[in-house]
């Protein structure tokens, strides 16, 4: 069997050969929804689906156009957040998103959108986007992700084709890693940590040294914590962010040649102002995934701390062992609750568009409070 971009959606073999006998034999679904819980993969099936269906060979890979697909720079596949701070707002789909799924194809044949957070459509929403979802225009494929079947609106289930995913046992994710790549069992465990347990972005992970090496100033970050002062966290968080932010440089190059053949295409700069409108949430979106890879590395230190503290063995960030008991032995078990509700808070400050350099910032301090100070978060 030819090798295919679904190959790489590990631990949803079911998943994947369906997918992959839709696109073959061109029977494929207008709409779908892909259902399953946090860190199936549901997102990374969507923008492999969106591979096979760009691609001139159905999901080779390898080509340009896979490529440009996997790292969320391809004009033709646009992933799409709630604009509003809890759901999907009726302007933002009656008139851009609807809008936009008329337009041809900018750089290929098809066109795909994926919707994340589809519970988050509310009735004047999904009613806005309902004859869109029923009969959307020719070559455009849409895909809905969502955590639960049951918080999505009847009207819009009933319009898509029905994905499920299932949760993946750890120990298994680890031993797919490690036969995908390679890696030892404390490289996976890491890598499964950093990307929240996604395997499709664990795979990703394990394969760019440049994220590895991010990860290893996080870990010596926190370690580094109780003898910082306020300046040394302030320049932790901004390097920490300068690191993550490194490969959107690619992504912005990218962009660039991209809009000067628009606008010598067009012959007018005002005519690429779509083009540059989908660039800024390209480069939003890759940066939010940057950041929150550094949230996630934070709080499985910190639920490693929490852990050791209770005394169960077998910490997630091996590497950092040593540290992570150091920590365990002298913080409170309010003190260790109220780190891990500091990464929490940086996680919905990031989703809701919040400075992603206050966002780390305030978690740092948070949890270097929360170490320097341990008994203080202890009631009365």
């Amino acid at each position: 069997m030819p090798a295919s971009v679904f190959d790489d959606l590990v631990g949803q073999e079911r998943v994947a050969g369906f997918l992959r006998s839709a696109v073959e034999s061109g029977s494929t679904s207008h709409a779908y929804i892909f259902v399953g819980p946090s860190g199936s993969g549901k997102r990374s099936a969507a923008l492999l689906l969106a591979c096979a269906l760009i691609c001139d060979d159905g999901g080779c890979g390898t080509c340009a156009a896979c490529a440009r697909v996997r790292r969320g720079a391809h004009p033709d596949v646009r992933v799409v957040e709630p604009a509003g701070a809890m759901s999907y707002l009726v302007e933002q789909v009656r008139d851009d998103l609807v809008p936009d799924m008329w337009l041809a194809p900018a750089d290929g044949h098809a066109k795909v959108y994926i919707l994340d957070r589809a519970e988050s459509l509310g009735d004047a929403a999904a009613n806005a986007f309902l004859k869109t979802l029923e009969e959307p225009p020719p070559k455009v494929t849409i895909v809905l992700l969502s955590d639960d079947y049951d918080a999505l609106i009847p009207t819009i289930t009933s319009r898509c084709q029905i994905v499920r995913f299932s949760p993946v046992a750890p120990g298994n994710a680890v031993a797919l890693l490690a036969e995908r790549t390679g890696a030892g069992e404390d490289e996976a465990l890491a890598a499964l940590a950093a990307s929240s347990g996604v395997l499709p972005r664990a795979l990703e992970f394990l394969r760019s040294p440049a994220r590895g090496e991010a990860r290893e100033h996080v870990l010596a970050a926190l370690r580094d914590l109780p003898v910082m002062d306020g300046r040394d966290v302030l320049v932790s968080a901004r390097d920490l962010l300068r690191e993550v932010r490194a490969p959107l440089d690619e992504l912005k190059e990218r962009q660039g040649v991209e809009l000067r053949e628009r606008v010598e295409f067009m012959g007018r700069a005002a005519q690429a102002k779509d083009v540059e409108q989908r660039h800024k949430r390209e480069l939003t979106a890759r940066e939010r995934e940057a950041v929150l890879e550094v949230v996630a590395v934070v709080e499985s230190w910190m639920r490693d701390v929490l852990a050791c503290s209770a005394g169960v063995e077998g910490v997630t960030n091996r590497d950092a062992a040593d540290d992570i008991c150091t920590a365990a032995a002298y913080m409170s078990q309010a003190a260790i609750q109220a780190g891990l509700a500091a990464v929490s808070r940086a996680r919905r400050r990031v989703s809701y568009n919040v400075s992603p350099q206050l966002a780390v910032e305030a978690m740092l301090f948070e949890i270097q409070e929360a170490r320097i100070c341990p008994r203080s978060w202890e009631s009365p």
